[in-house]
């Protein structure tokens, strides 16, 4: 009995034609051949199991064939192709950069560089996963790259080519392999079957195709997996069942339940799932997965974009003709905002359920839990009904003869929506303070002390009173100011009959009275009954040198006392701050 070979090594791609999804690179390196264009390096970037090693070897392999074929492909005849078909071939080397990737390594290599082929016209050095190399190897192989023997090629594969330095990626020709259509897969593994004897439904092979996002040998393990376990018959519900895939008719059902606006049954077959084993995460995911191939199916021309088996694709599209678009958008607008909240919830069932009812009611017009996406489109055809009976109203007193209620009904109307938007905009060229102090109550204050009776002749009783009146309001809020205007002795200014002046020691105090001046002002005016109050705020000279209260002025004062505080300062190299 012969040994098992897995299906990655026993059908891997031996010429430029069994290669898989990859047409356009292939095209590129077998025109470079005939025409002799073939550079010197290569880099070969993309995922996992797309052929980048398979293409490098059978580069590798027609590049020193001594009888080329008309199609640019290998004689598989010759000596060079026996030789490299055997494993025995001494013009092709391959380094695995995992596991050697230190400077040595590289040294090792470009010591074997130097020396011509025995049989062929090229030595070809593939390095696998190169990205693993170290800093210092990579610098060690910059020179021979840039300047190899016109003897050496060199093939660099790697799955991260972020990883690899810009000098290294200059000096190479790249060649970037896009991820294997499911179509392509599912086409290859039909193939193999046949080869193999094995009998598989077509929806089988694609959701084998589907689970090995875009990587052949991915496909290909998963594909011997399904032969041990199901023998020679390849079944849609084996494979579902192996692979712990919730079945697409799951969501064929509770879509049926929930345009039907069947709260109880979409709940009991989301029971039904979670009893299989199934995750609510995953669930989501997929109905929000079946609902944009709803969408897509809705329309001829998308329709090519759904990635599914023949008999599944006319299942969506069938079901696609019985739902509303607004409906499939809303649902999806749903699904999306359960997707990015399920982790955060506490009780994830209940959050799924929840969508689930969402759903039904979004389906039976009920739009109060409706998201931003289908939110105007619903609303609109449910409030149709509330506004006919208005416009008859509203035409009536038009058509009749000039009437005065109508008009007077929608004056009051009109002015909130230009004042809305004109009052934040009045103060846009003031401080922050002063456009947080531009309030409605601060204009409602200020116009009932206008309307109001001139109160009584300022006195400095009246003011010391209301002074410590927006002290004592204030005290909690903004302490240092408080501080500050508790020291101020505020009097009336004597040539002037509404105006206080107060005098402080310092620029630094003035400065901060003055951020505070409006909410100051605003409320002495309310509090004397004077709207038109001022406050005048000078510097006290004569205080200023026996109360510092900037550093600068701290230090100075120190300074009058002991002349020697300066030659420290000097000493030390300190500064004032």
């Amino acid at each position: 009995m012969e040994d098992f070979v897995v299906s990655a090594r026993k059908y891997r791609p031996s010429t430029f034609k069994s290669v898989i999804g990859q047409s356009a690179i292939v095209n590129t390196l077998k025109n470079a051949m005939a025409n002799h264009h073939l550079a010197q390096t290569f880099l070969f970037c993309g995922q996992r199991g797309v052929g980048k090693t398979s293409c490098a070897r059978i580069l590798a392999k027609t590049i020193n064939c001594l009888n080329l074929q008309p199609d640019v492909e290998a004689c598989n005849e010759c000596e060079s192709c026996k030789s490299f078909n055997d494993g025995r071939s001494l013009n092709i080397h391959e380094l695995d950069a995992a596991s050697n990737n230190s400077v040595d390594d590289i040294r090792g290599l470009i010591e074997q560089v130097r020396f011509a082929p025995q049989l062929g016209k090229y030595k070809v050095y593939i390095i696998d996963e190169v990205h693993m190399l170290s800093q210092a190897a990579f610098n060690a192989f910059l020179k021979t790259l840039e300047e190899p023997p016109a003897h050496a090629i060199f093939i660099l594969a790697t799955t991260e080519k972020h990883k690899i330095i810009p000098t290294i990626l200059s000096r190479c020709q790249i060649f970037d392999f896009k991820r294997i259509q499911i179509k392509d897969v599912a086409d290859h593994l039909a193939y193999i079957s046949g080869k193999e004897g094995v009998t598989a439904d077509p929806e089988a092979l694609h959701i084998i195709a589907e689970k090995a996002d875009g990587s052949m040998r991915d496909a290909l393990s998963i594909y011997d997996q399904m032969v041990s376990f199901a023998g020679k018959e390849l079944t849609y519900k084996k494979v579902i069942d192996n692979l712990n895939i919730l079945d697409y008719d799951y969501y064929f059902k509770v879509t049926d339940a929930i345009i039907q606006n069947d709260i109880p049954s979409t709940l009991l077959i989301f029971d039904e799932i979670l009893n299989n084993g199934f995750d609510g995460h995953l669930f989501i995911n997929g109905l929000g997965e079946h609902f944009r191939n709803l969408i897509v199916a809705k329309n001829q021309a998308t329709a090519q974009l759904l990635e599914t088996g023949g008999q599944l694709k006319e299942k969506y599209v069938w079901q696609a003709a019985q739902y509303s678009e607004p409906f499939l958008f809303g649902g999806l607008n749903l699904l999306n905002q359960s997707d990015v909240s399920y982790k955060m919830a506490v009780n994830q069932r209940l959050l799924v359920e929840l969508t689930l009812m969402k759903l039904c009611n979004l389906a039976a017009g009920k739009v109060e839990a409706q998201p931003v996406a289908s939110t105007p489109a619903v609303k609109t055809a449910t409030a149709a009904p509330t506004a006919a009976p208005v416009q008859p109203k509203v035409t009536q007193p038009v058509t009749a003869p000039k009437a005065s209620e109508p008009k007077s009904e929608y004056k009051p109307e009109t002015p909130p929506p230009p004042a809305a938007p004109t009052a934040p905009k009045k103060p846009s060229f003031l401080s922050i303070n002063k456009t947080i102090g531009d309030n409605p109550a601060k204009k409602a204050a200020e116009e009932a002390a206008k309307n109001e009776p001139p109160g009584a002749p300022l006195t400095d009783e009246s003011i010391a009173k209301a002074w410590k009146d927006y002290i004592e309001a204030n005290k909690v809020k903004k302490i240092s100011l408080c501080s500050i205007l508790g020291q101020a002795n505020p009097k009336k200014t004597a040539d002037k009959e509404s105006s206080i002046e107060i005098a402080v020691p310092s620029s630094v105090q003035q400065q901060a009275i003055e951020e505070d001046k409006t909410f100051l002002l605003d409320f002495l005016r309310v509090q004397l009954k004077h709207p038109q109050l001022q406050l005048i705020i000078n510097i006290s000279k004569t205080e200023t040198k026996s109360k510092p209260y900037t550093t600068q002025e701290k230090f100075m004062a120190m300074k009058e006392k002991n002349p020697a505080v300066e030659k420290l300062k000097d000493q030390l190299d300190l500064g004032i701050d």
